[in-house]
């Protein structure tokens, strides 16, 4: 049997695996216990796409355990041990602002959490390709001390530096930085990941993520940037922009694409390699670019204001450099534009609410 096991399988990225690994594998389990709900209120809640899975999916097996209690993980790896040909780690606390309010609680979901599951598979299914959900927040700020030029509408690098062609790489460092806690509980699941594939010759993948978005994102103030401002597009609810005049800069990648680089990697695996993955030159906007695309999708003014107060570890410029990636499995590519990214989130709001 060829079981896939997605953790925060409720959630933008973890549903749309367990979407696009359901016909590829003969059962796909899914680990959630709907601590989004915890971070961010009901609004947050994922209780509907697990639902929606359940009902959609005969081959999906959902189970309420929390990443956490290594004797919750223990019961489902020792069930399937083997059988388990893929697990996909998107389980996550996302927030820098939340992390600061618990930083036990942040900690022991990124750190300890991504610990519990990668020597679970090493312990019962070691030769399971693992695959992990990080974020380009491990750079810290150290991409705002680039050579950043201010134009009418975003912050834009230097056409003379060699990230303005593709963006930021793997190369850039992740050390001596501010990172926001958040930040820093990612930098330490992201290096626990590339060593068990570098000292336990273990397939393990890091994919860095830029922004994640796509329709099933259930987007908060906190967390879910695109998702969230088209949800205030469409409700009408007021929006606020933190700091840098609204000019800071995103790349945006469809959970679909995101999903789709996984199965490549899952194909022809490495161990532990780290790709950034984002929406790069292909799929990006500032804040101001973001808002006049969601006005023009709903035919509504929205309702906004400025906050001159940044959040601490803010990028003002982030575009993620993919061509490491694509180097190394050329048949993949973005198949979502960030207009057709952010109708299908509007759809898809409009859909629920």
């Amino acid at each position: 049997m060829n079981i896939a096991l997605v953790t925060g399988s409720a959630g933008l990225i973890g549903s749309e695996a367990v979407n696009f690994f359901s016909d590829k594998f003969d059962l796909v389990i899914g680990v959630d216990n709907n601590m989004r709900q915890y971070f961010f209120g009901e609004e947050a809640s994922t209780a509907w796409n697990r639902s929606r899975l359940e009902e959609k999916y005969s081959n999906y097996k959902h189970y309420q355990a929390d990443i956490r209690e290594v004797s919750q993980l223990e019961v489902i790896f020792k069930e399937y041990g083997t059988d388990i040909k893929c697990v996909l780690h998107t389980a996550a606390q996302p927030s820098h602002d939340w992390a600061a309010k618990e930083p036990f609680t942040d900690f022991s979901v990124n750190a300890n959490g991504t610990l519990n599951m990668l020597e679970m598979t090493r312990l019962h299914c070691p030769e399971a390709v693992f695959i992990f959900t990080s974020t380009n927040k491990v750079y810290g700020d150290n991409p705002n001390y680039l050579p950043l030029i201010e134009t009418e509408t975003r912050f834009e690098i230097d056409a003379n530096h060699p990230y303005f062609e593709n963006g930021i790489d793997e190369l850039h460092s992740i050390d001596h930085t501010k990172h926001s806690l958040f930040g820093a509980s990612k930098v330490a699941a992201d290096v626990l990941v590339q060593e068990y594939g570098r000292y336990f010759g273990m397939k393990t993948g890091v994919f860095r993520g830029g922004c994640l978005t796509g329709p099933n994102h259930s987007g908060t103030q906190l967390h879910g940037f695109l998702a969230y401002l088209m949800k205030c597009a469409i409700t009408g609810n007021h929006y606020t922009i933190f700091g840098y005049k609204g000019k800071q800069v995103r790349d945006n990648i469809h959970s679909y694409d995101l999903v789709n680089m996984f199965w490549h990697f899952y194909q022809n695996p490495r161990s532990g390699e780290v790709y950034n993955a984002g929406g790069g030159r292909f799929a990006n906007c500032s804040m101001l670019e973001g808002i006049a695309i969601c006005e023009e999708i709903t035919g509504k003014k929205m309702s906004y204001s400025y906050s001159e107060t940044n959040r601490i570890g803010d990028h003002i410029w982030y575009i993620s450099d993919l061509s490491k990636f694509k180097a190394h499995y050329p048949t993949w590519n973005w198949t979502f534009g960030l207009n057709e990214t952010l109708q299908q989130i509007h759809d898809g709001i409009a859909s629920r609410l």
